[in-house]
């Protein structure tokens, strides 16, 4: 029997396409079932619906085709496909594979990025509904319409009647030029602005407080409407916020919400000046797949409300989490999509806060902001060098081995205390914390060779105050000094600051900004700049009032100078 079997088998098998098998319900084949199922479709006996039944292991599905599914068919040539099998493959969505570091995207996974070569940064992304259908869908409801077909302009046309120094938002006071002079003058009409930063750092307070200048309205001379939308917290909780920084504009609106197109609906009796949503991780698009924070919905909301600002002419301020790296959250590409991203840093036992712009569209990435967090809010600080400044006592035996460098943070001149410790006879020869390990030994094997100095038998410690990494070769004349200063155990006086590079002969090369340099070191009171000798025509004929430049050629000429002359 079981031969018999197996011969019938191989018959169907082999001439399945012959057959119009018919097996009744009662009929049971249990030996053959398995294999019948797999080799040819079965049709029943009984009369079936003339609509395609489509089954997945969830259950029923008639309106999509998945891929492993077992069809039925009233139909008896079971070997063609279904006329709208086709049709229905090509309204699937399209799946790609986008890299979360460079924002790359593939059409396959293969394991690593082959852009930037990343591994495991791969992450599914499933395409919906297109763009634009989805960011008119949301907000096309209520934007201004364009009169007449659009068609490209002259760029005489586009900037007629267009004045430069009233385009951009305004910002006032101390604080508002701090923000102002890292976005490039002010915050520019229709732009999307990112801001990132560590959780608590103070992007929520930032915003809030820029939310509060411009409902003021000082540049218009009336108070302007401007819209807070956080998903994060209640309206109450910014409320709350708002008492504790002493902020009471009238026309600054709060809302919570996290969908994208109701924010949207909202702004439309208001016409907002600015909106500000607080953070783009937690908001979604109804049309698009994926929940809140996912990197289909951060790209498509953001870009949504790129398409609102842009055709609206209202400036849009984000807030974006950042990962354990320090990177925003969600795909790279996201900060290709806005115009400005900011960064804001901060130590956690410290008050200071720093603005950068990693991009802008509108102005220089050089710019830096300085703030400070108190218990009123972030406030502008008008001496940035006192952070890196401490308290020095005039004639002071404990400041030998202490130097001031002036360093350049994009185009702001900052002034760092850089610490020297020579002790004989330590088991460490040498400990390096803020300046490169490689620079230091460069700078002491100099004054060992060129200065003469003999400190091969001491252990070397070097610091520089509250904690800052000193990346330029601007500060390689005072690393020298204050080893000098605490070999020779003389101290320097707190009134002389160094500006310069050391080289591998002892020579001293100017650095670049060697003007904003000595003329910050004039503002902040110091009676006397020492810089390279060639560093003096550059300067040329500027005076610093109260202040002495001297220019030397070396090192020797440095120690001869400060350390025989005081």
């Amino acid at each position: 029997m079981q031969v018999l079997d197996m011969r019938t088998l191989r018959i169907f098998y082999t001439h399945k396409h012959l057959f119009n098998l018919a097996v009744p319900k009662s009929l049971s084949i249990p030996r053959f079932s398995r294999y019948l199922h797999s080799t040819f479709p079965l049709r029943c006996a009984e009369p079936s619906e003339t609509t395609p039944h489509v089954w997945s292991i969830y259950g029923r599905a008639p309106d999509r085709l998945p891929s492993q599914t077992v069809s039925s068919s009233s139909d008896g040539n079971e070997g063609a496909k279904r006329p709208n099998d086709r049709n229905r493959k090509k309204g699937k969505g399209k799946v790609s594979w986008v890299c979360a570091e460079c924002g790359n995207s593939d059409g396959q996974w293969w394991g690593s990025c082959r852009a930037c070569n990343a591994v495991g940064t791969m992450t599914r992304f499933s395409e919906g509904n297109s763009l634009v259908s989805v960011s008119e869908a949301a907000s096309g409801s209520w934007l201004p319409q364009q009169a007449g077909e659009l068609r490209p302009l002259r760029l005489t046309d586009v900037n007629r009647g267009i004045n430069r120094l009233d385009w951009r938002i305004s910002l006032y006071g101390p604080f508002g030029a701090e923000v102002s002079r890292v976005l490039g003058g002010g915050l520019v009409p229709g732009s999307l602005v990112l801001v990132g930063g560590d959780p608590g750092v103070g992007k929520s307070t930032l915003l809030l407080q820029i939310a509060a200048l411009i409902a003021e309205g000082n540049d218009l001379g009336r108070p302007a409407p401007v819209v807070y939308v956080s998903g994060e917290e209640s309206v109450e909780q910014i409320g709350n916020r708002a008492d504790r920084l002493r902020i009471g504009a009238e026309e600054l609106f709060l809302y919570s919400s996290t969908d994208v197109e109701d924010i949207l609906a909202k702004l439309q009796p208001l016409s907002p000046r600015v909106l500000i949503v607080d953070s783009i991780q937690t908001v979604y698009l109804k049309g698009v797949i994926g929940s809140a924070g996912g990197i289909s919905q951060v790209k498509e909301c953001t870009s949504a409300l790129l398409h609102f600002a842009k055709k609206t002419n209202i400036p849009v301020l984000l807030i974006g989490h950042v990962t354990k790296s320090g990177e925003i959250a969600g795909p790279r590409v996201l900060e290709h999509i806005v115009d400005v991203v900011l960064y804001m840093e901060g130590e956690k036992c410290s008050s200071h806060r720093l603005l950068r712009a990693a991009k802008n569209r509108f102005g220089s990435t050089d710019e830096l902001g300085v703030l400070e967090m108190s218990q009123s809010g972030l406030q502008a600080v008008s001496n940035p060098s006192e952070m890196f400044l401490s308290e020095q006592c005039t004639d002071s035996e404990y400041l030998a081995g202490l130097a001031v460098a002036v360093i350049m943070d994009g185009s702001r001149a900052f002034l760092i205390e850089i610490q020297a410790l020579c002790a004989s006879g330590s088991t460490a020869t040498r400990q390096v914390n803020g300046i490169q390990a490689s620079r230091a030994d460069m700078i002491i094997a100099v004054l060992m060779k060129q200065a003469g100095l003999k400190i091969q038998e001491n252990a070397i410690f070097l610091n520089v105050v509250s904690g800052v990494t000193l990346t330029e070769t601007a500060g390689d004349l005072a690393v020298a000094a204050a080893i000098c200063s605490s070999f020779l155990e003389f101290p320097i006086p707190n009134s002389i600051a160094f500006i310069g590079e050391v080289g591998l002969g002892g020579e001293l090369r100017t650095v670049p900004r060697i003007e904003k340099r000595v003329g910050t070191v004039a503002k902040l009171g110091y009676k006397q700049c020492i810089v390279p000798k060639s560093a003096e025509k550059s300067l040329g004929s500027q005076v610093f009032e109260g202040m002495e430049v001297l220019g030397c050629r070396n090192l020797k000429e440095v120690i001869n100078n400060v350390f025989r002359s005081h």
